[in-house]
């Protein structure tokens, strides 16, 4: 009894030892970011709630309203809009970012499978590199196709005295229950064993498991069975009798599968997709920022085509009209009221062109900071209270300083490079997966059988003390080898890997060299755009000063009037120059700061704002106060 004992504590222990082990794979990744929502690469928790696991978790539902913010700046029908306040709407509202912002949550969603064994599935912007496939797209650690992930059905097969025990089980672990009834009625050609011509037996059966992989390959499995029956047979020793069946059983590759890598190379890569994420949604963001502030210049520069367009009719207007006078007096010919008229007329078109250009333009950047048509939004008309910037000698950085700066914060060029890592994974992979399948593997087993005699009584009770007390025991151990003789579908995979690792690095060297040029681009733009800007504010003086020269000879009548027209369109076109000059130079300092990756920090933006939805602090946009506008300064 005292060894009977022992057996059962010690095969107790061991159960309660491997359901301690049993713990879910955690990544251990302290450097991961903080997600800014509900983080779904845990899991809901499968204690005390042990339904949860199978619940459907809530997704925060969405929304496609235009924020508060909008709303209030709508006043008497016009939009008082700053930069900053341009920023902060499409934060909330910009539609390309809400679209981005499930990015994270699908890259968590995918850790959260990654942990469970499964295949991760990868989204747009991150990749997960076919080498790390085995079997179909879509499979898992082992070469199970149709189970689609760690492992397959895995167990104890034999016959004839063999003995093998397969992989099974996956990161998750699994339990299992099975319970049957069955009434069978079976004629007999022979009285002699069973002593009736017909035998019907009845037949309770139950099956419980339990399975588990660990990051390291080892896998094991416990399962019970217990069978009760009862017949109408004569001879039987019992009758009913409980047959039970518990069994431990082991399975470790030593060789191909070996090690946490080819086992957790999912969960890896769904790690750095999900830092990936971050980056893919900060390159919308900054993709964003950029649109509405090149919106926002552009509208104020179509604001001052309106007003030189103005100007320049009221000009050409009062010259019309004093040539009018003169011709009445007989003091002008005919011929040249015609063409001051005819310069009014010109000038009238340029004025509609301009009004509604610049009513598109309004139109592009509504579009860009609203998530839906709203009446008064679109009634609205938007007043900008930021002026377009004006050249500094402090607005152009050292190259060397823009190129590190470029090198560290471009999202696309961080993106590139956790593709690579990926790659890498894929080519360890598959460097482990050229060697040949080998494993250990172990079994112990414990049979019972009890029931009704003709001396005793007995049942589940018993045959489960016979089985868990090893009084008729099983061992069994051995190894597996398996050995491809040409292992061609191995060496394919790991060659593909080695080639698209290449590809990749030459792909990142060709993003930095591309983003080494778009900052010698832009540094290059912002010095010719300072130097445009200045000479246009010149040639507008210039123009200015001509202008009102001929118009004074024009009324001691020593020039024509046609001369005075050509002046004025002299004036129109420096004018629009000017402009031209000054929204390219704003328009290069936004692009100063994307070639640089610093538009979210110039900017003051907060990535966890913008992933949010949700303001907190208004951005601070650089160029939002000072500045230069055309027609200010530079015209008079």
């Amino acid at each position: 009894m005292k060894t009977r004992s022992r057996r059962i504590g010690w095969l107790v222990g061991m159960l309660l030892g491997g359901l301690g082990l049993c713990l879910p794979l955690r990544a251990q990744n302290p450097q991961e970011p903080q997600p800014f929502i509900q983080d779904y690469s845990k899991g809901p928790g499968w204690f005390p709630a042990v339904l949860r696991p199978y619940q459907e978790q809530e997704v925060p539902p969405m929304t496609l309203e235009n924020s508060a913010r909008l709303r209030n700046l709508i006043r008497d029908g016009r939009i008082e809009l700053s930069l900053a306040d341009a920023l902060a709407l499409v934060l909330e509202n910009n539609l390309d970012i809400a679209v981005q912002r499930f990015i994270r949550p699908m890259a968590q969603a995918d850790v959260l499978r990654a942990r469970s064994g499964q295949a991760a599935r990868g989204f747009q912007g991150a990749f997960v590199p076919g080498g790390l496939q085995v079997g179909a797209i879509g499979a898992g650690v082992t070469e199970a196709s149709g189970g689609g992930g760690l492992g397959s059905a895995g167990g104890i097969t034999g016959g004839g005295g063999a003995v093998q025990v397969g992989r099974t089980g996956s990161f998750d672990p699994a339990v299992s229950f099975n319970f049957s009834w069955d009434r069978n009625s079976s004629p007999l050609n022979t009285q002699v064993v069973a002593g009736v011509p017909a035998v019907t037996t009845y037949s309770t059966a139950f099956t419980g498991g339990y399975t588990q992989l660990f990051s390291t390959g080892t896998s094991y499995f416990l399962g019970l069975t217990g069978v009760r029956t009862s017949s109408t047979q004569q001879n039987l020793l019992f009758n009913p009798a409980v047959i039970s069946r518990f069994a431990f059983g082991f399975n470790q590759p030593l060789l191909n599968g070996f090690g946490r890598l080819p086992n957790e190379r999912f969960l890896l890569v769904a790690q750095n997709n999900l830092r990936t994420s971050e980056e893919v949604f900060r390159l919308q963001v900054n993709t964003a920022v950029v649109a509405v502030t090149n919106a926002y210049w552009d509208l104020a520069a179509f604001v001052e085509n309106v007003r030189v367009a103005e100007q320049s009719l009221a000009v050409s207007q009062k010259l019309y009209e004093d040539n009018q006078k003169q011709a009445e007096i007989g003091t002008l010919a005919p011929l040249d009221v015609v063409v001051a008229e005819s310069e009014v007329a010109s000038r009238q078109r340029d004025l509609v062109v301009a009004r509604t250009n610049l009513q598109l333009q309004e139109t592009r950047l509504k579009n860009l900071f609203s998530k839906k048509p709203d009446p008064a939004l679109d009634a609205a008309r938007i007043v900008l209270t930021d002026r377009m910037p004006e050249p500094r000698d402090a607005d152009i950085p050292e190259i060397s300083d823009a190129l590190t700066a470029a090198m560290n914060n471009r999202p696309d060029l961080r993106q590139s490079e956790t593709n690579l890592q990926n790659q890498n994974l894929s080519i360890r992979f598959t460097q482990n997966s050229l060697k040949p399948n080998g494993s250990i593997f172990g079994l112990f087993a414990g049979s019972g059988l009890q029931g009704n005699s003709l001396t005793a009584a007995g049942g589940a009770g018993g045959s489960l003390q016979q089985a868990f007390g090893a009084d008729f025991p099983e061992y069994a151990g051995g190894f597996s080898l398996n050995l491809p003789l040409r292992n061609r579908s191995a060496q394919a995979d790991n060659l593909r890997a080695q080639l698209e690792g290449n590809q990749l690095e030459i792909g990142l060297q060709r993003s930095r060299n591309q983003i080494a040029l778009e900052v010698r681009q832009a540094i290059i733009g912002l010095i010719q755009g300072k130097a445009q800007v200045e000479a246009a504010h010149q040639a507008v003086r210039l123009a200015q000063q001509t202008l009102e020269a001929e118009q004074k000879k024009l009324q001691a009548g020593v020039t024509t009037p046609y001369q005075t027209v050509l002046r004025q369109r002299d004036l129109l076109s420096a004018q629009t120059a000017e402009l031209q000059a000054v929204t390219n130079y704003s328009r290069g300092l936004v692009e100063m700061d994307r070639a640089m990756g610093t538009t979210l920090n110039r900017n003051g933006i907060e990535i966890g704002d913008a992933f949010s939805g949700t303001v907190s602090k208004m951005p601070t946009p650089p160029f939002s106060v000072r500045g230069f506008t055309p027609g200010g300064e530079g015209s008079r």
